[in-house]
């Protein structure tokens, strides 16, 4: 069985790490390559950068942070955040970034996943999905959880899978930032209908929480930010907790 993946993640907002709650109310959290290269000590599997405001403002994700985190960690790691045509992917890859991740251009054009996926292989292509659950129904969001969409979570990720997406990285809303746990049973109903790894987002609080994404939610990897970032959680200690508890992680 395939080692469970810890995943830190730094939502980068000019040139810093930040952390909100529910995708607003943003603090600071320290230097992104300075974090990067700490967690790469600490053992993470690996990382994921996001600019969270290129999408909304319309930039393009910064690639000389790319290249300085490059430079400073040995583990593969994914950048996302304004990503809308081939040539911001092959400028990423070419400064150093292992994966992209991409959530508003693939809702706004979704033959970008197959257009990613046929020029650089599907296992470059993450397709990150913000969704919040409304009235018994996950409904994605474009634009950094801003704006709705008529797309739901469990069609789009089926869709995203066909066209070409390596992986699913589905973060809840409801739970982001809230530290009460991820959404194990959509996560679990994700994991049974895709052939394609998913990374859990959104709720981590406690090292009980990411067993339990691993175990009753059946993710392949579980995502976390400020736990991480404000030293609630150490990884080698989460690590070695997982490892008691029965899932299989790499120590």
């Amino acid at each position: 069985m395939l080692a469970k993946r810890i995943i830190p993640c730094l939502d980068v907002k000019d040139g810093k790490t930040v952390k909100g709650v529910n995708f607003v109310n943003f603090r600071d959290a320290g230097d992104p390559v300075e974090l990067g290269a700490q967690y790469s000590r600490q053992g993470a599997d690996e990382l994921v950068y996001l600019d969270i405001t290129a999408s909304h403002e319309g930039r393009k994700t910064f690639t000389e942070l790319v290249k300085k985190v490059a430079a400073n960690i040995s583990i593969p790691f994914t950048v996302g955040g304004g990503i809308n045509a081939l040539s911001d992917v092959d400028r990423l890859l070419a400064a150093g970034a292992d994966k992209v991740s991409i959530n508003s251009s693939a809702l706004r054009n979704p033959d970008l996943i197959e257009e990613i996926a046929k020029n650089f292989g599907s296992q470059v292509c993450v397709v990150a999905i913000d969704a919040n659950l409304e009235n018994g129904n996950w409904l994605c969001y474009l634009n950094g959880g801003r704006i709705p969409t008529d797309k739901f979570l469990f069609d789009w990720a089926k869709e995203a899978e066909s066209r070409g997406a390596g992986e699913i990285l589905f973060t809840s809303m409801t739970h982001d930032g809230v530290k009460e746990g991820y959404p194990n049973e959509a996560l679990a109903y994700l994991a049974d209908t895709l052939h394609i790894p998913v990374i859990a987002s959104g709720g981590a609080g406690e090292m009980s929480h990411f067993r339990d994404a691993f175990t009753l939610g059946k993710a392949d990897a579980a995502l976390a930010a400020s736990v991480f970032h404000f030293g609630e959680i150490g990884i080698s200690d989460l690590k070695k907790y997982l490892s008691e508890e029965g899932v299989n992680v790499r120590l």
